[in-house]
């Protein structure tokens, strides 16, 4: 499931006419980035799903994706947010658990693949949520305080207000479907209240991320982001 139909309001004006997942970063569109990585690791069906400019995005898609299947959820008609719209993309979905990755990710492989690594870590009957997460001090032109603490057995907390978390969410996961089974709000709603319940179950993990991340949010955050790949 590739996370697509946010309204890139951080990122005016370059979101004035295009979707955000079309800014591009280092040459290419931030959606073809996240379709390179995922073809590395082998994935061959990916549900977008689109609000903003959305003839836009799925037109890109038609004409630029290869290699991969992909099945639009629309959303024109109501930005679902993101545990709306992974309910609503659902009945798309043929796999179980399934990998969630948000369009607007930028990030660079380490010494293994990171979906792979991401995959190699999943274990079906403790976990209903794996989050790849990457260390605060490695979060390139991220401005948080951290999002979670990830005990030794590898369940997370969520940072409290006024404090600082070792670890930031990079927008990359992989999920069961039972996180999307129990009970939820109709219509839009964020995957943060699916995360609460898996976290007071003790069935939300995390997995650090070995390579690079970016925090490609803002104008400003493009350049930075072109100079680290550029050294790198």
């Amino acid at each position: 499931m590739v996370m697509a139909a946010g309204l890139g309001k951080r990122m005016r004006p370059l979101t004035a006419t295009r979707p955000k997942p079309l800014v591009e970063v280092a040459g290419q569109p931030l959606i073809d980035h996240c379709f390179d990585r995922l073809r590395g690791a082998g994935v061959r069906k990916a549900v977008v799903n689109v609000h903003y400019l959305a003839d836009a995005l799925e037109a890109h898609l038609r004409h630029r994706v290869k290699d991969i299947e992909i099945a639009v959820s629309d959303e024109r008609a109501q930005l679902l947010e993101t545990g709306g719209g992974l309910i609503r993309a659902l009945p798309l979905i043929d796999a179980d658990p399934f990998l969630v990755v948000n369009s607007d990710n930028l990030w660079v492989d380490g010494p293994v693949d990171s979906l792979r690594l991401l995959a190699s870590n999943w274990d079906d009957a403790r976990m209903d949520s794996l989050l790849l997460l990457v260390p605060l001090a490695r979060a390139h032109c991220h401005r948080g305080q951290g999002d979670f603490h990830m005990r030794p057995d590898g369940t997370l907390r969520r940072r409290k207000p006024g404090t600082v978390a070792p670890f930031v969410y990079t927008g990359i996961q992989i999920v069961s479907k039972r996180l999307l089974a129990g009970e939820h709000p109709e219509g839009p709603f964020s995957t943060n209240i699916l995360w609460d319940r898996a976290i007071e179950q003790g069935r939300m993990f995390g997995v650090v991320h070995e390579g690079l991340w970016f925090d490609v949010g803002a104008p400003d955050n493009i350049r930075k982001t072109e100079e680290i790949l550029g050294r790198g």
